[in-house]
């Protein structure tokens, strides 16, 4: 009549553990070479003083930054409801500036690409993976300067 059900044995996916939080990056102690990469809305005046704090704050830690880029929303096109929103949920960025970081990072040979705004664990594996090097915020606790 009633037949016992059989036991799945395939694993289940509610077992399987949360992914930790990442690997740390650690700048060298002195010389690093970093490329500084800040996203703006079109409506923020203050971005050139937002760059030269995180510059400060990475040469007080002994980075070097080596190369600014500045990815402005909003300046052409796009609209006033888009202004802060990133033009990219994987990289935060455009298209073709993620491109131009990549290929500025490789020109100066960066030991890493630091970004001024806060990035989630997704988007800092996927840009790492892009740039072939350690892709942190400035704002990280993931990030250790030694």
């Amino acid at each position: 009549m009633h037949q016992r059900r059989r036991r799945d044995r395939r694993p289940s996916l509610r077992e399987a553990s949360a992914p930790g939080p990442g690997p740390s990056y650690r700048l060298p102690a002195s010389g690093a070479d970093v490329v500084l990469v800040g996203f703006f809305s079109a409506k923020r005046k203050d971005f050139e003083t937002v760059m030269a704090d995180a510059a400060a704050r990475l040469a007080a830690h002994g980075g070097r930054v080596v190369v600014r880029i500045v990815q402005r929303r909003g300046v052409s096109g796009g609209g006033a409801r888009k202004m802060s929103l990133p033009y990219s949920s994987r990289t935060l960025l455009s298209q073709g500036k993620a491109g131009q970081v990549a290929d500025l990072a490789d020109l100066v040979e960066a030991d890493a690409v630091v970004f001024t705004n806060p990035l989630t664990q997704h988007q800092r594996r996927t840009l790492t993976a892009l740039f072939g090097r350690p892709a942190v915020s400035i704002t990280d606790e993931l990030f250790n300067f030694d």
